[in-house]
């Protein structure tokens, strides 16, 4: 009776089997999508890394966008140009030099800069203080929780003494911390050259308020648009015309620099070697490198 018993069970899940395999076989052929293959060449090109800065959800369906949309080929920030090259060969285009987008934090205070901030004992995520009013008296700085740090998947951010801090040698300028900001002060930013100037603040109050509330915000005093065009005051903030500035403005961006009465006006980025010695002689805030960052309005290329 057990040899029965289990020629039986062996039969069935043998019959079960021919039969599953029929229905799949017949599902995959009825079912059957034709990819076209330079999507599957493109997705290779990629380098999987499904950070979103793409503006897609991960690197196959930003490869499907290109071949069936027409999408652009050089938005891979993570494979950059080199990238961008090997996926306009695929395609049959050509691909213009492109930019590096970074990001820029638009806040200078650490935690002995800030005013009026008080202990907060709620969920340690910048998402959940940014809801609690009072933690600190500028609502316009770095919450200093750390949600860009846990969205970069390059280890390039870090919080340090309560400030967000960008490790420009390891960021790819994917746009993951920008995007995990309640405050929206990170902005991924075109870098024309290996550092650009910034305005280390995002207070956009009355001068006499912001110091109030933190030692080093711009007060709007307008010293850097006196002696600069590249410099206008926009709602009590400093912002700067990226779009007029050249090499041949350095002299008067140094001139700024030095009449800033707050200091707000630094170098971020990764300075070349012939930045330094060009600053060697020069009195302005020091050069910051992968390390401190600021500025740039959020929809334009000003800061």
């Amino acid at each position: 009776m057990t040899w029965v018993t289990i020629g039986l069970s062996v039969g069935i899940l043998l019959s079960m089997a021919v039969v599953l395999s029929y229905v799949l076989g017949w599902a995959n052929i009825k079912f059957h999508v034709d990819v076209d293959p330079r999507v599957v060449s493109i997705m290779d090109a990629l380098p999987g890394a499904n950070c979103g800065g793409c503006g897609y959800v991960g690197c196959g369906e930003y490869a499907e966008a290109v071949v069936l949309e027409g999408e652009a080929v050089s938005k891979c920030v993570v494979g950059g140009q080199n990238c961008a090259a090997d996926v306009a060969r695929i395609m049959g285009v050509e691909v213009g030099e492109a930019l590096p987008y970074r990001p820029v934090v638009h806040c200078g205070a650490h935690y002995e800069d800030r005013l009026g901030r008080h202990e907060y004992r709620g969920e340690q995520r910048c998402s959940a203080a940014n809801l609690v009013a009072g933690v600190q008296g500028c609502t316009y700085g770095c919450l200093g929780f750390g949600d860009c740090v846990r969205a970069c998947q390059f280890d390039a951010i870090h919080v340090v003494d309560g400030l967000a801090t960008v490790d420009y040698e390891s960021c790819v300028g994917c746009g993951a911390c920008a995007k995990a900001c309640p405050r929206n002060i990170i902005s991924i930013t075109p870098f024309k050259s290996a550092q650009v100037l910034a305005v280390a603040c995002s207070n956009k109050d009355r001068g006499k308020n912001v110091m109030t509330v933190c030692k080093v915000g711009c007060i709007g005093c307008g010293a850097c648009a006196r002696i600069s065009d590249l410099f206008v005051l926009e709602d009590n903030l400093s912002t700067i015309n990226y779009d007029a500035y050249t090499d041949e403005c350095t002299l008067d961006v140094m001139k700024a620099c030095e009449k800033c009465p707050r200091k707000r006006l630094v170098f971020v980025g990764i300075p070349t070697r012939e930045d330094l010695e060009k600053s060697r002689d020069l009195k302005a805030p020091d050069v910051v490198e992968p390390d401190f960052k600021t500025t740039v309005d959020d929809t334009e290329w000003r800061g």
